[in-house]
């Protein structure tokens, strides 16, 4: 992707912020964000979008991360690009309908919140899980490139036992909400698994559904994440080591590669695979092959990075 990820080193711990600040002296209790508050002027409004002050951060990121991954967008209305991206992130919040929380607060209004995640630039994207924070991206990005981000942290929500979804928390316009979309049928024994950590449960409950339909797009992209899910489970500490001192080691290289997708890191666990397949041949090769094919699922195939993957792949095996 051209935009580069936004990172700090290790998560940033927000329980400081768990004890909302006295409010500034002569504001309103209310403000944007607080329940039955209206949208800040200039924001953007959403069936899954609330506006965030500092009275009401612990109540509408930390206790709702528990249960839904929280994207939380920093943002300015004197920032450009804050206001080019608001709208692809409140799309994204409807079209995923409650499988994340899309939060946002104004640092003009809220100087002690970006203070304490240390925003220098607006847009600021991060995501809460568990009250901790997963770097998103900073800048404007395109629709495209916001649904990768969140994609990646879907899958890593699900990874951490995340799996809730947040009931709609405003109107998607200024009238009335439209109603929510009625879960596919077909997914529900799968998505139930999953919510309950049954990972075995889940991937038996895709393959039946594959055996019917076998061209399903969206059960084997479930199926790959849910895999990957199970592997990284319990990796050795030391796998990282042995890849690095054997490159034909083909389960320390696979292994590696699904840590660094679970991590966000799709180059790197591509370009792993695909460098292992040079040094391999025979049925090694094919398992890495194979394997390369399961994290295209899991990272979707209109996505550019696999894409671009598939060509050097080609250039490989021929």
């Amino acid at each position: 992707m051209s935009q580069p990820n936004f990172s700090r080193p290790g998560a940033i711990d927000l329980s400081a912020l768990r004890k909302p600040p006295a409010p500034r002296p002569g504001s309103a209790p209310g403000g944007p964000g607080a329940p039955g508050a209206p949208a800040a002027q200039g924001g953007a409004g959403g069936a899954y979008v609330l506006n965030v002050t500092e009275p009401t951060f612990q109540a509408d990121v930390i206790e709702r991360s528990l249960q839904v991954p929280v994207v939380v967008e920093f943002w300015s209305p004197r920032s450009e690009a804050s206001i080019a991206l608001s709208p692809i992130l409140v799309q994204l919040s409807t079209e995923y309908a409650g499988k994340f929380l899309l939060t946002r607060i104004d640092i003009d209004a809220n100087p002690q919140l970006a203070q304490a995640v240390g925003v220098q630039t607006v847009p600021l994207v991060i995501a809460v899980l568990r009250g901790q924070v997963v770097p998103l991206f900073q800048g404007a990005v395109s629709d495209v490139e916001a649904r990768q981000y969140v994609e990646q942290l879907l899958t890593v929500a699900v990874a951490n036992g995340i799996t809730g979804r947040t009931d709609p928390v405003g109107p998607a316009t200024a009238e009335e909400a439209p109603a929510e979309p009625e879960p596919d049928p077909r997914y529900e024994a799968a998505e139930d698994a999953v919510a309950a950590g049954d990972l075995d449960g889940a991937i038996s409950a895709y393959e039946a559904l594959l055996k019917e339909t076998p061209s399903d797009a969206e059960a084997k992209a479930g199926l790959a994440r849910v895999q990957l899910v199970k592997r990284t489970r319990d990796v050795p500490a030391e796998v990282r080591t042995r890849a690095a001192e054997n490159p034909e080691d083909v389960e320390a290289q696979l292994l590696v590669a699904d840590v660094d997708l679970m991590g966000g890191h799709v180059d790197d666990a591509f370009a792993r695979l695909i460098k292992t397949i040079q040094v391999t041949a025979g049925d090694d090769r094919n398992a890495v092959r194979l394997h390369l094919l399961e994290l295209f699922e899991v990272v979707g195939a209109d996505d550019e990075r696999v894409v671009k993957a598939r060509r050097r792949l080609m250039a490989a095996l021929f």
